[in-house]
């Protein structure tokens, strides 16, 4: 893969990982850092941002981009705001955790792995999260919920949307009537 010309834009993001990868450049092999500090600062790595990377620490893009490619905890696709996290270890498994996550893909209208279109979920698995005696179990970023059926794991996606537009919407409310 080599480095194309792309448009960094001067904004303060960018203006922030650069500063960090100047703060870096004493540390040993400072790739793995900078990638973490970039994709916190950006939310995910898209190759303008890894060849941004690749330039300032002076490493060929395709380093960069197999290092985001080989570890799964970086995304080259945005996240949703709200990570719906399904457990397949073995209770889970053998729970229905295979038709919870049919029924979340069908409610959601992407794959595990995906992002909704209005970036709200990001669905995904993990191995095992720990409680199998509340088995199946999702996570809903960091709340745990147990016990769970096709119907359940929507509803409480639903409700969280729901609650999510209530707030926005009292929000908005409460800033019309202190102008």
């Amino acid at each position: 893969m080599e480095a194309q010309a792309l448009h960094i834009p001067d904004n303060e993001q960018y203006r922030e990982l650069k500063r960090f990868i100047d703060a870096s450049r004493e540390v040993p092999g400072p790739l793995i850092q900078v990638l973490h500090r970039a994709q916190k600062i950006f939310g995910y790595l898209p190759l303008e941002v890894q060849h941004f990377v690749a330039r300032e620490l002076n490493v060929s893009l395709s380093r960069v981009f197999g290092v985001v490619t080989f570890y799964n905890f970086f995304r080259m696709d945005p996240i949703g705001d709200h990570i719906v996290n399904m457990c397949l270890g073995t209770a889970c498994h053998v729970k229905g955790a295979s038709e919870i996550i049919k029924a979340l893909e069908k409610e959601l209208g992407i794959q595990v792995g995906g992002t909704t279109a209005d970036r709200f979920y990001t669905l995904s698995t993990a191995r095992c999260f720990g409680a199998c005696g509340l088995a199946p179990v999702l996570m809903l970023d960091e709340e745990v919920h147990g016990r769970l059926n096709p119907q359940k794991a929507v509803q409480i996606l639903r409700e969280m949307k729901a609650r999510t537009a209530a707030a926005a919407r009292e929000g908005v409310v409460k800033d019309k009537e202190e102008k």
